[in-house]
């Protein structure tokens, strides 16, 4: 394959290592630099996803009260919970293009307060068109906001560094599933009947509010361009264009087009699919496997759910920061999805003793949650200009479009076996290991410097 189709013709994931590594590791300025950087930039995105994700599978708590109020079924659900996907993959690339051209501050912001809104109107839902409207009109609000932040997060952030920094942005995952489901149980268990309204309509209602403060924030604390920041001295400031500068050329400047035609683009696209299977697969049914083994009260299910999340928070983090020293990504995304396969199926094996079946969950969360903040560090290493926002916005919609097939399938396989989530779980264990096998068709990357 010839250079222009995916970056450079040597086949590596991070191709700037060799002449950043020593740059980044060693020199005081630079750790310094950094440092700032992750400081300022990280704690705005991060809070920005944990609040995304949230109201993304906050159904998934809603769901122990709404579907008997509305009288749904499981299927209702599964399409109801991964329709959400279709309005994302439809508006993402079209929203990463316009991010690309108006800037980070202004679309981020925008992003985040529109799926706020839509996501406190989930409280009109009655029936299944309601529902299935209002969650297809959230994946539109929030479609665009993730691949933003990476392609955000490559202009600001060299490739030998990005996985770290990715890590400590994405573990807003499992740290919104910390937060989340606590707050989900109490609200629900607490607030139910307030002023007439179901516990699950509260959810709603207060996590679409605190989505809001959050976009409102970001207009605020973004920033586009390197030299309007006051954070950074003159000195930092010419420093960090001179390291993304010096990568710059180990990426390809390609068209929109040329990101379409590119086998590379949709390679890694279907494998961020059968990694989101995984993603989705745990998100969305967590709190239905901990209440099948035995766990009645919704309050202690919302406990016992941010148990997985809290170990895979500093799992992932160490895991980035080992792919990046060792320069091996692809081995690492297959190990991963390894791991996040066997611990889902044995949640569900072990599921009539409530230790055993949240010990899975937490192999599963660090194996699953693990993967994609060393999966991003493969494409944003190679693209520039357009194509970039085209290309990650592309492999990020086709996964996600996992949303969608994920819950359905479980949902569908579960009222078909009798309500049971083996022959789900099994269908979401294929994926990864699926994963795990196009991750490894990955070509070898270069041998980086250590030093």
């Amino acid at each position: 394959m010839s250079a222009n189709s995916f970056g450079r013709d040597v086949a590596s994931d991070e191709p700037a290592d060799v002449d950043l590594r020593a740059h980044v590791h060693v020199a005081p300025a630079r750790l310094a630099l950094y440092s700032k950087l992750t400081r300022h930039i990280v704690p705005i995105l991060f809070l920005a996803f944990v609040v995304a994700y949230i109201d993304r599978v906050n159904v998934s708590f809603a769901k122990l009260q709404m579907l008997t109020d509305l009288n749904l079924s499981e299927t209702v659900y599964g399409i109801g919970a991964g329709i959400f996907f279709v309005g994302y993959f439809l508006f993402e690339v079209p929203s990463n293009l316009i991010l690309n051209r108006v800037g980070a501050r202004l679309w981020i912001s925008r992003i985040v307060i529109t799926w706020s809104i839509v996501s406190s109107l989930m409280v009109f839902a009655s029936g299944p068109a309601s529902f299935y409207l209002l969650r297809l009109l959230l994946g539109i609000a929030e479609a665009g906001f993730f691949p933003g932040v990476v392609l955000y997060l490559s202009n600001w952030i060299p490739s030998a560094r990005r996985s770290q920094i990715m890590a400590l942005f994405m573990a807003a995952i499992p740290v919104s599933g910390a937060v989340g489901g606590p707050l989900s149980g109490w609200v629900m268990a607490h607030m139910g009947g307030a002023y007439g309204l179901p516990g699950w309509k509260w959810l709603f209602l207060i996590e679409g509010l605190a989505s809001l403060l959050v976009g409102f924030a970001a207009f605020f604390m973004l920033h586009d361009r390197i030299d309007s920041v006051r954070w950074l001295s003159a000195a930092e400031k010419t420093l960090l264009v001179s390291d993304l500068a010096r990568e710059a050329h180990t990426r390809v400047e390609q068209s929109v087009r040329g990101a379409f035609a590119n086998p590379r683009v949709w390679l890694l696209g279907l494998l961020y699919f059968c990694i989101a299977m995984g993603n989705y697969g745990l998100a969305f049914w967590v709190p239905t496997i901990i209440k099948a083994s035995g766990v009645a009260s919704v309050s202690n299910i919302g406990w016992l759910s941010a148990v997985p999340s809290l170990f895979s928070v500093v799992a992932m983090v160490v895991i980035a920061r080992y792919a990046d020293r060792r320069g091996e990504r692809r081995r690492t995304v297959a190990a991963c999805c390894v791991v996040g396969a066997c611990g889902l199926l044995a949640s569900v094996l072990f599921a009539s003793t409530p230790a055993a079946a949240v010990a899975a969950l937490i192999v599963a969360a660090i194996g699953i949650n693990s993967i994609a903040p060393v999966f991003w560090g493969i494409p944003t290493a190679l693209m520039g200009g357009a194509g970039a926002a085209a290309a990650i916005a592309l492999i990020n919609c086709t996964g996600n479009l996992a949303g969608f097939v994920s819950p359905f399938i479980v949902g569908w396989l579960s009222d078909l076996g009798g309500r049971t989530l083996l022959p789900g779980m099994l269908a979401i264990a294929i994926a990864l290991l699926t994963g795990a096998a196009l991750a490894l068709r990955v070509p070898q990357q270069v041998p980086a410097d250590r030093s």
